[in-house]
Formats: C-alpha cells, sequence, structure tokens
C-alpha cells in the first residue's frame, strides 16, 4: 500500500445466510439493517434482485456482496476479495466466504468423538478450504490495509468454547480451539460480535438457532474500531436487537459497525465482476501508477493488446470505462492497461459465461469395476458457487423426486471459498459425501446439478460391473 491512510469514516457491514436464494422476508431483513455493504450468503443467482429490491446500486454475484459504494475485483486479488471504493480513490479490501457444511464438528462432538478427531476434521474440510484467502488476507494486513471477512463457517468460535463456558454443554468437558477462530485470530483479526459482547454466557449471540451455535461473523483487522455488533433475526429471539417479521432464514444476521480508515487505492485495472454473463454491461476501473495511461485493451486470454477486441479510453490517472459485453463472445477475456507509449501496466483476466449455458457432463469409463472411483468431468457450465454432481439410481434418477447416492462440490470443500469455473472435474469414490459407497452393481445417472439445489442441468450414465 502506497500513500497515507485516509481520514476515519463510520462504515456498517451485514453479514446473512439468507437460506436458499432468500425471500422477500429476507429482503425486507437486509432493507430494515441497512448497512454499507453486506455479504451474502446462499444468494446464489437471485442477488440481482436482492440488490434491486433493497435498493444497492452495486452488487457481484460471485462474490455475493451488496454495497453502496463500488466494488471493484481487482488485478493481483485472483478472485478472492474486492476493492470496495469507499471515498473516490480509497478503498477497503474485502473477503465473504461460506465454507461446507459438511462433517459438522459439533455434531461429532455430541456423538462422541475426541476433540482431537474433530479438529483434524475441521482442519480438513474448513481450515484448509480458506487457505489461499487467508494468505491473500495477510499480505494485505501486511501491507497495512484494513481488511473485512464476513461469512458462514459452520463452524462455531473458540470465544464461545472457552473455560469459562464448559459445563454448558454437557458433551463437551474442556475448552476447545476450533481451527478457523484461531487461524483468523492469529492473522489479526477480530471478531466484531464478541469484542463488543465478551461474556458468551450473558451474551451468547446464536446466529444458527436450530443447532444453537453462533457461525455467522464479521470479523475485521487492520486500522478498522467496531463501534457496535447487533444481532438481526427475529421478534423474540434471544439477543436479537433488530427484529424483522416475518423471519424466514434459518440464519440471524450480524450488523456490526466500525470507525475505519480506508487505504488509497492500489496502481491496478480492476472490473466490478470477473465473472459475468455475456449481455452484462460491465465497469473496468484503473489507477495509472504514473500519469498518462491512454486505453484499456479488451483481449481473449492471453491475447495481443495491440489487436484488441474492444479499445475502452483510459484518461488521466484514475477512472472508469463502461464495457458493453454483448460485443463479445462467451470465453475469458483480459482487461490490460496500456499507457501512451504502448508499454503495458496491468492487466486482469474475466470470464464471460453464455447467457443460456449448456454444461456437458462426462465420465472417464462408460463402466467401472466395484470400488474403482469415478472420474466425473464437466464442461461449458454457468460457473456458479456451489454447483454439485450427484449419483442416481437409473431408475430413481429424477432429483426433484428422487434421492441422491454419493456426491460433491463441483469445487470440493473450498466451492463457497474459491472462483468457480466452467470447466472441472471431481472423483467420487470412497472419500466422496452421500451413500453407499461402494456402489452396489447396476446401472447408474450423474448429473451436474445448479447452486445447491435440484435443478438438473445435465446428465450422463454409467454402471458398475458385478
Amino acid at each position: 500500500m502506497a500513500g497515507t491512510l485516509g481520514d476515519p469514516m463510520r462504515l456498517s457491514v451485514l453479514v446473512f445466510n439468507v437460506e436458499y436464494g432468500g425471500t422477500p422476508a429476507t429482503d425486507k431483513a437486509i432493507r430494515r439493517a441497512d448497512a454499507d455493504v453486506v455479504g451474502v450468503l446462499e444468494s446464489y443467482n437471485r442477488l440481482p434482485v436482492i440488490a434491486k429490491n433493497t435498493g444497492y446500486r452495486y452488487y457481484n454475484v460471485s462474490l455475493q456482496l451488496l454495497s453502496r459504494y463500488p466494488i471493484y475485483e481487482p488485478s493481483g486479488a485472483d478472485g478472492l476479495y474486492a476493492l470496495i471504493e469507499v471515498r473516490p480513490g480509497y478503498v477497503i479490501p474485502f473477503f465473504n466466504e461460506h465454507l461446507d457444511y459438511v462433517a459438522w464438528g459439533p455434531r461429532a462432538l455430541r456423538h462422541g468423538a475426541s476433540i482431537a478427531s474433530v479438529i483434524r476434521s475441521e482442519n480438513e474440510v474448513r481450515t484448509h478450504a480458506l487457505a489461499r484467502p487467508m494468505k491473500a488476507m495477510g499480505e494485505l494486513r501486511d501491507e497495512g490495509y484494513p481488511v473485512f471477512l464476513t461469512g458462514d463457517f459452520n463452524e462455531p468460535s473458540s470465544l464461545d468454547y472457552a473455560k469459562e463456558t464448559v459445563g454448558t454443554r454437557d458433551w463437551v468437558d474442556r475448552p476447545v480451539r476450533w481451527p478457523v477462530s484461531e487461524a483468523l485470530f492469529d492473522l489479526g483479526f477480530r471478531d466484531s460480535y464478541r469484542q463488543v459482547h465478551p461474556d458468551p454466557l450473558k451474551t451468547p449471540g446464536i446466529t444458527h438457532p436450530r443447532s444453537h451455535e453462533r457461525i455467522d461473523y464479521v470479523y475485521a483487522s487492520g486500522p478498522a474500531r467496531t463501534r457496535s455488533s447487533k444481532i438481526v433475526g427475529e421478534k423474540g429471539g434471544r439477543d436479537v436487537s433488530i427484529a424483522v417479521s416475518p423471519w424466514t432464514s434459518d440464519h440471524r444476521a450480524v450488523l456490526s459497525t466500525f470507525d475505519v480508515r480506508p487505504a488509497p487505492m492500489p496502481p491496478m485495472v480492476a472490473v466490478n465482476a470477473r465473472l459475468g454473463t455475456v449481455g452484462d454491461r460491465m465497469t473496468v476501473a484503473y489507477n495509472a501508477p504514473t500519469p498518462g495511461g491512454s486505453e484499456i485493451a479488451i483481449v481473449r486470454a492471453g491475447g495481443d493488446p495491440d489487436s484488441p477486441a474492444i479499445r475502452l479510453p483510459a484518461e488521466g490517472v484514475r477512472g472508469t470505462s463502461g464495457l458493453d459485453t454483448s460485443r463479445l463472445q462467451a470465453g475469458r477475456y483480459e482487461a490490460v492497461l496500456v499507457d501512451q507509449d504502448g508499454d503495458r501496466l496491468d492487466r486482469i483476466s474475466f470470464l464471460l459465461r453464455s447467457r443460456h449455458p449448456k454444461p456437458r457432463i462426462s465420465t472417464d469409463r462408460n463402466a467401472y469395476r466395484p470400488r474403482e472411483p469415478i472420474r466425473v468431468k464437466w464442461a461449458g457450465g454457468p460457473a456458479n458457487r456451489w454447483d454439485w454432481v450427484a449419483v442416481y439410481r437409473a431408475s430413481a434418477a429424477n432429483p426433484q423426486r428422487d434421492d441422491y447416492l454419493v456426491w460433491a462440490y463441483t469445487g470440493g470443500h473450498a466451492s463457497g471459498t474459491l472462483p468457480p469455473s466452467t470447466n472441472g472435474s471431481i472423483t467420487l469414490g470412497a472419500g466422496a459425501q452421500g451413500k453407499p459407497w461402494p456402489l452396489p452393481p447396476g446401472r447408474y445417472v450423474v448429473r451436474y446439478l445448479l447452486v445447491d439445489q435440484y435443478h438438473s442441468a445435465a446428465a450422463t450414465r454409467f454402471s458398475v460391473r458385478r
């Protein structure tokens, strides 16, 4: 980070898992909270509708963010975070993560698993999924940025399983150092709710009433001071400060307010979203390292900026240009900032998916031996976070009616933390979710299913021999 931090400003941040795309009732809750930036979970492709219904001018579907301020995915971020331009030329880095729910630690403890085995499982499923984002968070912290992180971590905090809480859960007889919270504390992050409400006995702040756990968080690091933190939820709920009726989500929301000193915008070229759909109107922003930037060249990934598909003006040191993607075909592109001498100052890639994607799915074989892993590949997918593949019996393969067997998210455990991809593969075997494994001899259908729900976009068949 170059330059002096900006003057302190008030910033309110909301985290809210709206549950399976949300409803008009969850939209009402977002409006009522009236935050500056919202980390939304499970908004899926309904986020543009949520933005319209709640009055947010800026949104990012891939990162699931709503904001009163411009959102940019900058060069160097690798699709892991956004820069929110909270003042002209001043930004805050913002991460929003949704960790996998499988192999849930509190349930394992209740069923008699040892703390050590639960910690190992948590590290495999959740902490490991945050490895790339946490590396980026640490680099930003070291450069002096105020860094914000919202998310549904599907894991409690060490602060809620501390020495003073032993005995409040009859299945835990000593403190539990939940590894995601420990890793974030090691990075210098502060749990805003526990800063304001440090006593977990007096104010548990439960965000997932069904499990009676606090698993939704607003974290901050660097030059940001927590002013308040409140639970948004159902009328009459314990610790709920902002009540909204009716309440339709299975999660409560957390609204935290900060005094933050934003950082100068770094030299960069950025897009408002690295994942778009052909026909979207995109925004390309730039902050040139020296005066005299002359244009932004839009090229196919790896293409020559001297022969761009589109040229955009880049007047002055800092500014934005609109990009009409209806002039482009689906595929991966780069925005390249070029100065008046033709030198390439910076570049960022972005992906345009088809308006009506037609994914293709295949297996590496048509027939498998018992216990043999099944390699599933897909291409031309819609690149949603939380797309998944699932195996059905051929005789019961209607996802709207029949039960799936073994399954996996297209991004594995990291689906809620890493940028999605239109193409990929995954192996279904002994480590896959669901059952039974091994699959008994018979005929099967494997489906590509959209955004953690049951709409099948592609399917193929295979068999298991006797």
